[in-house]
């Protein structure tokens, strides 16, 4: 074997706004989006889909393997938080919420994951994000304290 390292880990990433923060408006969310991918392809890591609500982000991408998750998040969080406030003064207090979720998905998932995350806003017709990110952390097997989880900080 010649001494190259070679990875494939699909992670799928969620993350809302700061408690207080003013909200994604519907006709800034593609260029988010947009921005989101654009940080992540910079670092190495490859997009596969990003989409979400005026409140909270999925992305799913291929993490590089010279970057960590939290590496790659925190970057991302940072530029898109940035670019935000550029936008309009609308979102001079905007923030990120300081904590994120994360988790691992397999090859043989990944279609399902990206109509999953396509399907953003029908899906919180019936499932508030609350709602949605426990069923992540107990499918996931993710043990937490109630206090914490939801606190947007």
């Amino acid at each position: 074997m010649s001494g190259r390292s070679y990875t494939k880990i699909y992670i799928h990433a969620v993350w809302h706004i700061k408690l207080g923060s003013m909200t994604i408006k519907p006709e800034h969310s593609e260029h988010l989006y947009a921005n989101i991918a654009c940080s992540l392809n910079q670092i190495g890591c490859s997009t596969v889909v990003v989409n979400g609500t005026a409140n909270h982000v999925h992305v799913l991408f291929v993490l590089s393997k010279n970057i960590s998750v939290s590496d790659a998040i925190a970057r991302v969080k940072r530029t898109t938080s940035s670019w935000l406030k550029n936008v309009e003064r609308y979102y001079a207090d905007f923030a990120w919420q300081s904590g994120y979720a994360a988790f691992s998905v397999s090859q043989s998932v990944v279609p399902s994951t990206i109509e999953y995350i396509k399907n953003q806003e029908t899906h919180h017709q019936k499932v508030s994000f609350e709602e949605e990110f426990r069923k992540f952390l107990d499918l996931y097997g993710i043990t937490y304290d109630e206090k914490y989880v939801y606190s947007y900080e």
